[in-house]
């Protein structure tokens, strides 16, 4: 409060001022009260003890003034020791709240997790590798198998190696009947990923995991043959149940379509198709690229919850689970689903435009551009972005759907400085080739479960459970109402 004659400042409730008829320092003191929404504000809070502390300040310069006018001896506490003495015990609690909120990393920007030999994502000149390799010469130069191996094994196969892959992956292609009647069973309205989260389950009570706390650390085979066994029977069970529903009840005899010799994209697309015949040269190289471009990214959503499952000592089956269940998110996996269908809904470039604008001035998020760490544009979307071109110059290809692509890609540049992921080329090259739309992620699980092998496989080898700590900002400790009283003494 505040007196004619007088000159002060106020500071959270507290006003200190000369007394112009008695030339001494004054206080009048009025006591905030803390609302919820001071403490629950961290910068409020901060702004409240900065004040505090201010005050203090005044009143010891003020006191060693005239100590004798403003600090008189008294048997009564004043009103400012009440405030004090008040808050006193409570500021050390807030204080500490406050620092606690300081250190807030919301969706762990920047926080450095764990150590990892897997992959590079993001870093100053190197871009995005495997195991040291570039990202680009992988793409060009290997297949997706030999990438499995690196990933998972820590070197690329020799050829001996790459043919006992072969095998083992061919071998997994087999579907027990447990898992084809529950395929069945599963709606064809039932989201695919669902539809894989769910295989892989009834999978790992077939063919259980021996949970062995000190097997499981120090031997990692099983963990890898198990991934195996996923990868090369994920293509055929997604598609086991696609075909079910979506041709007549038909019950796919993968067999009849495959050789020993197919790869894991070939199965893919010999299955999608039910051809005998070996798939485009350009169609192959799209899904096999994908897969190589998907397989790893460092400690990403999916992969960092495996992680945290593998921590809790769970096994290989449970951790994969739920890197699926995470993976099927819009802005993780799904993503490339999400950009179909926005291109589905701009049949030009003309129209791209307007629906761009559109966008932007209503502060909607276009999907497919941006990413948490590449700020600079993201090393894959040049890779799908070539595949996406060459599909569109071949006969049945779609420049239009290339075009209105690389138009919005422009805009994007250029109006908010954003790139585009490798989402978003991915979605035009992946309906080229002619794959349904709702069938984009689940070829992301094929992939990326050689990453979330790898992650397994290392955390187990360091592992400590991973539990971080959150700042609380509930109410304060309080009594229970006496209705809630049983005892009553």
């Amino acid at each position: 409060t505040t007196r004619a004659g007088s000159a002060g400042r106020t500071l959270f409730g507290c006003s200190l001022f000369a007394d112009s008829q008695v030339n001494r320092p004054t206080l009048s003191l009025s006591i905030p009260r803390l609302s919820s929404s001071l403490v629950s504000n961290p910068g409020m809070l901060t702004r409240f003890l900065r004040g505090q502390a201010l005050i203090r300040s005044s009143i010891s310069a003020a006191a060693a003034a005239q100590p004798q006018q403003l600090l008189r001896a008294s048997t009564t506490t004043t009103p400012l020791q009440q405030h004090f003495n008040k808050f006193d015990n409570k500021q050390a609690s807030f204080r500490r709240m406050s620092s606690e909120a300081d250190q807030i990393r919301k969706g762990l920007v920047g926080v450095l997790a764990d150590k990892s030999a897997v992959s590079t994502v993001g870093r100053k000149d190197v871009g995005l590798t495997y195991r040291g390799y570039r990202i680009e010469d992988l793409a060009k130069e290997c297949e997706f198998e030999d990438v499995l191996h690196l990933l998972t094994r820590g070197h690329l196969p020799s050829p001996a190696e790459r043919a006992a892959l072969q095998e083992r992956l061919v071998a997994g292609r087999h579907l027990p009947s447990e898992v084809k009647t529950v395929l069945e069973q599963m709606p064809a309205s039932a989201h695919p990923m669902d539809v894989l989260r769910t295989g892989c389950s009834v999978l790992g009570t077939l063919e259980p995991e021996e949970v062995d706390n000190v097997k499981m650390v120090k031997e990692h085979e099983a963990v890898i043959r198990i991934g195996e066994r996923l990868m090369g029977s994920f293509g055929p069970m997604i598609l086991y149940w696609y075909h079910f529903h979506n041709s007549g009840g038909l019950r796919l005899d993968a067999s009849q379509y495959l050789t020993p010799e197919d790869s894991l994209s070939q199965t893919f697309l010999k299955l999608l198709f039910r051809s005998k015949e070996t798939p485009d040269a350009l169609h192959n190289k799209v899904v096999d690229s994908s897969y190589i471009l998907y397989a790893e990214h460092d400690f990403a959503a999916s992969t960092f919850a495996s992680r945290v499952t593998t921590s809790t000592m769970s096994d290989v089956y449970s951790c994969l689970c739920t890197a699926i269940g995470t993976l099927r998110g819009n802005l993780h996996g799904g993503a490339n689903e999400a950009v179909m269908h926005l291109l589905e809904e701009v049949p030009s470039e003309a129209a791209a435009t307007d629906y761009v604008n559109g966008k932007l001035s209503r502060r909607e998020v276009i999907m497919g551009f941006g990413h948490r760490i590449y700020k600079n544009g993201d090393p894959r979307n040049a890779v799908f972005k070539d595949l996406s071109h060459q599909l569109s110059q071949k006969p049945g290809g779609k420049p239009n759907l290339f075009a209105i692509s690389n138009h919005i890609e422009r805009m994007m540049e250029e109006k908010k400085g954003m790139y585009a992921n490798a989402d978003f080329y991915a979605a035009s090259a992946y309906h080229q080739v002619g794959i349904p739309t709702y069938l984009f992620t689940p070829l992301f699980v094929i992939a990326r479960t050689s990453g979330w092998i790898a992650h397994i496989v290392e955390q187990r080898s360091q592992n400590k459970i991973i539990r971080p700590s959150s700042a609380y900002v509930g109410p304060a400790e309080q009594s229970l109402p006496s209705d809630f009283l049983k005892s009553k003494l």
